[in-house]
């Protein structure tokens, strides 16, 4: 099948990933070109040339010095990517069923739902979010051919006034996340911003007693200052932003994983991930996280529930590692996801040939 798939242009689809929506994405391309289809990636320059698929030019465009005067003129940055999913769409608009039999949005940006209704050439976009007005506006405009994919069954039903949807949970390669041994410090990773709540992770491993180390990107720097780094210390350490060969491994130490979202996650890549590292994970019980977690492999806190959350560590650092593994191998596999994207790919592109 030929592909185009449209990612995140912010940032580049390359280790160390700046999320989860970089790291789907590298995921997916990587396996369905594996499986001998042809991708065409639109995506932020510097991602992985090992990819090995044909990129598309993000066109640039710079403000003229008027437009940037104007007292109502936006950020520089959100014009760049408004102007290179602009120039994207209209040429798949003009070309792209010439070139494709699908294409297959995982961004989360509105022009592509939007524009869609302009394509001859079914169009599949990825919810990774709850909604919001950007989204909900461009699937009112949609084209007829455009379908939807929800990360988890959480992320359906929140969409699910204003579209239907097909669940398919994201994936881990448990190939690459190898079952470890445990033992170590409990661990968090992701992005350290507010709304992940690493405050509330050091807060949790405090109490339990048990010392915490923290992986990711410092996306907030006035809240890594406050609220991080004057807890940093013998118990508490941040080993930085880890590529993930580095971050396999120290989640592959770790006694569990802790999984603090103050929103509701539509999935939550990082408790899929630690599972297949044979690491149990204690949660929020937010967004999609009790689709994930069972009694056998995590435990669960009510939101921002610091105490409770101490309990569900001490919990999870003594559950059955085997048992975690055994979850992210049935529930949690990156095989069973791309099956499942493959076969949407191909009927989308079947229904639209015999049209």
């Amino acid at each position: 099948m030929r592909l185009c798939i449209i990612g995140p242009s912010r940032f580049p689809i390359s280790e160390p990933f700046a999320g989860g929506l970089e790291a789907h994405t590298h995921a997916l391309v990587s396996a369905l070109t594996a499986r001998g289809h042809e991708i065409t990636l639109f995506a932020a320059a510097g991602s992985d040339p090992e990819l090995r698929v044909n990129f598309l030019d993000i066109p640039v465009f710079e403000m003229s010095q008027p437009a940037r005067n104007d007292v109502g003129a936006l950020p520089e940055q959100w014009m760049a990517e408004h102007h290179a999913y602009l120039s994207l769409m209209l040429d798949l608009a003009e070309h792209g069923h010439e070139k494709y039999d699908a294409v297959l949005n995982t961004s989360i940006h509105h022009l592509p739902i939007a524009m869609s209704r302009m394509l001859r050439v079914p169009l599949i976009t990825t919810l990774h979010t709850p909604p919001v007005g950007w989204i909900e506006s461009a699937i009112r405009v949609r084209g007829d051919a455009t379908r939807f994919i929800a990360v988890s069954s959480h992320t359906r039903n929140a969409w699910a006034d204003l579209v239907d949807s097909t669940a398919i949970l994201n994936g881990i390669d448990t190939g690459r996340w190898q079952q470890g041994p445990g033992g170590g410090s409990a661990i968090w990773f992701g992005r350290i911003v507010p709304e992940k709540g690493t405050a509330l992770a050091i807060q949790a491993a405090k109490a339990a007693g048990i010392p915490l180390d923290l992986a990711g990107p410092v996306f907030d720097s006035s809240y890594f200052e406050s609220e991080v780094r004057p807890h940093l210390g013998t118990d508490i350490r941040y080993l930085g932003h880890l590529d993930h060969s580095h971050l396999r491994r120290a989640v592959q130490g770790a006694c569990a994983a802790l999984v603090t979202p103050r929103w509701d996650e539509p999935y939550g890549l990082v408790a899929a991930e630690a599972l297949a590292a044979g690491t149990p994970v204690a949660a929020f019980e937010r967004g999609a996280l009790p689709e994930i977690l069972t009694p056998d492999c995590g435990r669960l806190a009510p939101a921002d529930n610091v105490s409770a959350l101490a309990v569900a560590l001490r919990e999870a650092s003594a559950l059955d590692r085997n048992a975690a593994r055994r979850r992210a191998e049935t529930f949690c596999s990156h095989e069973r996801m791309v099956d499942e994207y493959e076969a949407l790919l191909l009927e989308a592109s079947r229904q639209m040939v015999t049209a």
